[in-house]
């Protein structure tokens, strides 16, 4: 296997591990409702960021390698706006959608494609730059999520990772928990 096939299967793998991550602490926060509450008046709820990141990854990774990944159609500014609060169908809808378009960019892919120029913004970027870069945010906002989750969920969370307290004795990798 080459260098390439082998970063696309690990960028594909750690795009899924970031979806399954934000499912999990989602499914924590029971009541629907709270997926739409704002902790302050500076900050997202979870429904927030997943509308953003699903639109992030439809602009970016729709028609990937041929078009710019900002798209005239993107509204950035209108994803951090929920006139009508979303249902918990709806934000786990988004949620599955960007991640389906981001994998099936990467599957279509081939290792000498990485060498390739695309443009976001009409900045250009290498296409494995543009990989990383893209992960980097999409992790950010997951992280983002868990956070909130656990905080939504208090006094029914459960630890996504290896829980406080339990890191000794702990062989192996824990992202297989995730």
């Amino acid at each position: 296997m080459s260098l390439g096939e082998i970063y696309l299967k690990d960028i594909a793998r750690t795009y899924q591990q970031y979806q399954m991550l934000g499912e999990k602490a989602i499914a924590q926060v029971t009541d629907d409702a709270a997926l739409n509450v704002q902790i302050d008046a500076d900050s997202n709820s979870i429904a927030v960021v997943v509308k953003h990141v699903h639109g992030n990854l439809r602009s970016r990774f729709t028609e990937f390698l041929t078009s710019d990944g900002e798209k005239p159609d993107r509204n950035r500014d209108g994803e951090f706006e929920t006139p009508a609060p979303p249902s918990r169908d709806e934000i786990l809808r988004w949620w599955s959608e960007g991640f389906r378009i981001v994998l099936g960019a990467i599957e279509a892919m081939t290792p000498e494609d990485l060498e390739r120029t695309i443009y976001i913004r009409k900045e250009a970027f290498r296409v494995i730059e543009a990989l990383d870069r893209s992960v980097a945010h999409t992790a950010y906002h997951a992280g983002q999520i868990v956070y909130l989750a656990r905080h939504l969920a208090t006094g029914h969370w459960r630890s996504l990772s290896i829980p406080k307290g339990q890191s000794n004795g702990v062989v192996g990798n824990y992202k297989s928990r995730v």
